[in-house]
């Protein structure tokens, strides 16, 4: 699109990076860069400054953060009215972000800005809302055509890619232990497959991994030598090698050899994986969808007993009931408190995904994918699902936190209508008394370690994330005490916790 190609910046805090260029943050709001100065990189040298960038690449937080009320945000939302504003895997599954994307994208287009949306699995529900349309019902929204592109001027239907459909043999089990996970995934690898392991949380990823080691760790995904497995839990630069070992082993171009990768939440994007075989927990049907894209990726030889796609499943063994009243494995509710808390708290929803699984147990992908995203999220669909289990009270309080999350955002986003002085003349202030985020729930804090911190696989680390609920108490501007391992022993305040190729464990195990 350029006669000369700009640098694109790294749109991600704490960082400064463009193109190959990288900078060091100094006192003073200063940045120093390792190829000299470079007036044209003003805008990767501060967060607020990064929509500035002729091209610039991060995460849907620097775009929002345009429209809520907070600091700098006239300038962000400024310096984007000039650029194409790329969404890449819109969902619908966090009403609070919709509702403060929504707000910045209307916004973004009553400047003149022009902006691309894409999803593989959004539903038709959240699409109209996106678009302003009026509902329609479940048999006209699951008939549409797919994959398809809307813009201004309606629907348009697009061929599918030639040779990138396909067929996937979809299997549900009544067992989610990690024993059972990983002697699944030891039988498949035994012959010859590549094997990728979505857990839903980390501790059953970290459940998975030490069943797996126990059995034949040499099949296991390791970075310099090291066994290992991918999730949230481990330091910026140590993420930085797993997500580049991943690849090398059950990437495009990885070796036809038995390899299992074992992993939380962090796998489903970002990575161009291609497994023979998918070992997932029940999740949603988008999520479940998003998974599947990184099973038969490309075409590519294949062992014998894989050359067809096949997922198996994980489910609880007790049924979906029991979550309506106790989270377990990421899936249902928490108990206690006035709201729903969980990761996946929509059991209806969960419900959907596994009727599909049973009624229809080969997928025709992506020929398919409409039909089902429908049927596990349209609200046709899942009122006389709950209804008929007695989860009409559960439903309905799932119903009742995404408005309570929408009010939320309304209260935060900015109103471009008012002036920016009141009625006596003086400059609006945003609200000093509350901090507004990009996303609901806790944050963890971000620790700094001492200089010469080596990480799980023997390269220096610098900066730690903890759980938010490890983070209670804590600020992230503590000392923190690192003692060498393996694992490395991590101190702060009156936490100990334990850092090694499993990730960050609490005290040597794991709580959550």
């Amino acid at each position: 699109m350029f006669d000369i190609a700009p640098e694109a910046v790294l749109a991600v805090p704490g960082q400064a990076l463009a193109g190959e260029a990288k900078g060091r943050l100094l006192p003073g709001f200063e940045v120093l860069w390792d190829d000299g100065p470079a007036p044209q990189r003003w805008a990767a040298e501060h967060s607020a400054r990064y929509l500035a960038a002729r091209v610039a690449v991060g995460t849907v937080d620097q775009v929002a953060l345009g429209g809520l009320q907070v600091k700098f945000a006239h300038l962000r939302s400024a310096s984007l009215s000039r650029a194409l504003l790329v969404v890449d895997e819109v969902h619908a599954s966090d009403p609070y972000m919709t509702e403060t994307q929504r707000a910045m994208v209307q916004a973004h287009l009553d400047l003149g800005g022009h902006t691309l949306l894409m999803s593989a699995t959004l539903g038709a529900v959240a699409r109209r809302r996106w678009r302003n349309e009026p509902h329609e019902d479940l048999a006209r929204d699951a008939a549409l055509p797919y994959p398809a592109v809307w813009t201004s001027k309606g629907l348009h239907a697009i061929p599918a890619e030639p040779g990138g459909a396909k067929t996937v043999q979809m299997q549900a089990v009544d067992s989610w232990s990690g024993t059972d996970a990983a002697q699944l995934a030891m039988q498949a690898a035994g012959q010859g497959a590549r094997v990728l392991v979505i857990r839903n949380t980390v501790a059953r990823a970290q459940e998975t991994f030490a069943a797996c080691t126990q059995a034949d760790a040499d099949r296991l995904l390791s970075v310099r030598g090291i066994p290992t497995l991918h999730h949230s839990r481990f330091a910026v630069e140590d993420r930085a090698l797993l997500d580049h070992a991943v690849e090398q082993a059950i990437g495009k171009d990885s070796p036809m050899e038995g390899r299992i990768v074992i992993g939380t939440q962090t796998l489903e994007q970002s990575l161009d994986l291609c497994a023979d075989l998918l070992i997932t927990d029940l999740c949603p049907m988008d999520v479940l969808l998003q998974r599947i894209g990184r099973l038969h990726r490309h075409r590519r030889p294949r062992p014998d007993s894989f050359a067809q796609a096949r997922v198996i499943v994980m489910c609880p063994e007790s049924g979906l009931d029991p979550l309506t009243r106790r989270a377990e494995n990421g899936l249902g509710a928490y108990p206690g408190g006035p709201s729903l808390s969980g990761v996946y708290v929509d059991v209806p929803g969960l419900q959907a995904t596994l009727d599909q699984i049973t009624a229809q147990p080969v997928w025709q992908i992506p020929a398919m994918n409409r039909a089902l995203v429908e049927a596990a999220t349209h609200p046709q669909a899942l009122e006389p699902l709950a209804e008929a289990h007695g989860w009409r009270a559960y439903r309905q309080r799932v119903v009742g936190k995404s408005y309570a999350e929408i009010n939320l955002a309304d209260l935060a986003i900015l109103d471009r209508t008012k002036s920016f002085l009141d009625h006596d003349g003086r400059v609006r202030c945003f609200p000093d008394d509350e901090k507004i985020r990009t996303r609901l729930g806790e944050e963890g804090v971000i620790l700094t370690l001492p200089e010469g911190t080596i990480g799980a696989f023997g390269a220096p680390i610098r900066r730690m994330a903890l759980p938010a609920h490890w983070s209670r108490g804590l600020t992230g501007e503590e000392a923190v005490q690192v003692d060498a391992g393996p694992p490395a022993r991590v101190t702060v305040s009156d936490r100990v916790m334990l850092y090694g190729h499993m990730g960050l464990q609490y005290g040597g195990g794991d709580d959550a």
